[in-house]
């Protein structure tokens, strides 16, 4: 449904070492990156190597947390997700599970990325 999203980050390059590390069995990688008046733009892909999730330099200073779910291919990919948190020390928000109130075969962690967005990897496949 959506092409692609981007988020405003106050280091860009904090938040792409983030996404990038935490989420590496995803697949996300950074794709391009160039420069702004205000700092660097960052695409970053996933398997398919497009630019679907942007990290783009502050120039909102105000409140604005975001909720992003990336699919992963399988429960294995979420629980790695949650180790490579914990290994950089990110706040978990919410530890790998099923989360039956979505459907039977929810499998997510959630998780604070370092401008304070709530970000998830999600499996929607059965155990």
């Amino acid at each position: 449904m959506l092409d692609h999203v981007s988020i405003q980050a106050a280091d860009i390059d904090a938040a792409v070492a983030f996404y990038v590390d935490v989420f590496q069995s995803l697949g996300l990688h950074e794709v391009l990156r160039y420069g702004g008046d205000d700092g660097p733009f960052v695409g970053i892909a996933g398997v398919d190597d497009f630019p679907r999730f942007w990290v783009n330099p502050l120039v909102d200073h105000g409140t604005r947390p975001i909720h992003l779910a990336f699919t992963a291919p399988t429960r294995h990919a979420v629980d790695e997700v949650y180790r490579r948190a914990v290994a950089r020390g990110v706040e978990i928000l919410h530890a790998p599970r099923v989360w039956p109130q979505y459907h039977a075969a929810y499998y997510g962690v959630f998780l604070r990325d370092p401008d304070g967005n709530n970000v998830e990897a999600v499996c929607h496949a059965a155990e």
